[in-house]
């Protein structure tokens, strides 16, 4: 689904005062759980979490993370929900047998940097990845769940997005309130300007970032370009292009983890067969075509460039002590 335009910081107003008070529940409930110690693991995890509902952009930090400890020799394994995938025990992901209606579209890129497991139980993941040789964990997504304790909670911003409304479900995007999980956080990653003023009472260290398009969009220089996305905020990915110097003359937008019918494919590729176009996506919407379309379509990846990786470099160090 997509998110409620009242959910927006410059929404309509009326719809969240009118759901404040279930809004006031959510976050007791949330608070409650959180409350709760996890287990604490013998090896450092670290998580990549957001107080919002839907894409804040924690897969990429969580790629870039683990990139990172990788380069440091450190043997990373990832932890992910596998949102939208059917899978409800603990897997280890292996995108050479498995698809995204099992494991998740975001496990599947998760898997082509480092070992990810995917399920419910986070505990049953990280016993499972330390079993199998990990010696730090990344989680991508889990910052209110308490099962499993953190070493280092980064929170992931959308500088474009912020917090919406700043009210908790179902009155706003908010899984809690933002002063709540930032307390439990030890620096914001902040992608993008923060045009909404989202970070101007948080009060935690920022590592401030970028996001840039993998080397395959110069295959897109000069082209004409239908642009598609089904993530959390398809406009990020439209204006990465255009920022490129793709020329986009298309754009259709789908909710986050949309799972593509053939007749929408088919309408997609026969606009932009009328309009002389490329059709282009982002890699996380790739993994959720059927094998047939995936080579009828040009993906895209996006990469993080941090402003100060050295700050980054010193959390993670910390972390890893």
């Amino acid at each position: 689904m997509h998110a409620p335009s009242f959910w927006d910081a410059g929404g309509p107003r009326w719809p969240g005062r009118l759901l404040a008070p279930l809004g006031t529940l959510v976050a007791q409930a949330t608070a409650r759980r959180v409350a709760r110690p996890g287990w604490r693991a013998p090896v450092p995890v670290i998580c990549c979490g957001s107080p919002m509902v839907g894409g804040a952009g924690k897969t990429p930090v969580a790629i870039a993370i683990g990139e990172r400890l990788r380069s440091w020799g450190v043997e990373v394994h990832y932890l992910t929900r596998g949102y939208g995938g059917r899978a409800q025990d603990t897997v280890r992901v292996d995108p050479a047998v498995q698809d995204a209606s099992e494991v998740g579209d975001e496990a599947l890129l998760l898997a082509r940097v480092a070992p990810a497991w995917a399920g419910p139980d986070r505990v049953q993941s990280a016993r499972a990845a330390i079993a199998a040789g990990a010696q730090a964990l990344v989680m991508d997504d889990g910052l209110q769940n308490p099962g499993l304790a953190k070493t280092l909670s980064l929170m992931v911003v959308d500088g474009g997005a912020g917090f919406g409304n700043r009210r908790v479900m179902p009155a706003g995007p908010l899984r809690e309130p933002v002063r709540e999980a930032a307390s439990r956080c030890g620096a914001v990653v902040l992608i993008g300007e923060d045009t909404t003023g989202a970070l101007s009472d948080i009060g935690l260290p920022v590592l401030r970032a970028r996001a840039l398009p993998g080397p395959e969009v110069a295959a897109l220089a000069g082209q004409r370009v239908l642009a598609f996305a089904g993530i959390g905020r398809p406009a990020k990915f439209f204006a990465m292009l255009r920022a490129a110097g793709i020329r986009l003359v298309g754009e259709r937008g789908f909710a986050d983890h949309h799972v593509f019918r053939p007749a929408e494919l088919d309408a997609l590729a026969r606009e932009a067969a009328r309009l002389g176009a490329m059709l282009v996506c982002t890699e996380k919407d790739v993994v959720r075509l059927a094998p047939e379309w995936r080579g009828r379509v040009t993906s895209v990846g996006l990469r993080l460039a941090f402003d100060d990786p050295a700050s980054l470099d010193a959390r993670l160090a910390e972390a890893l002590r």
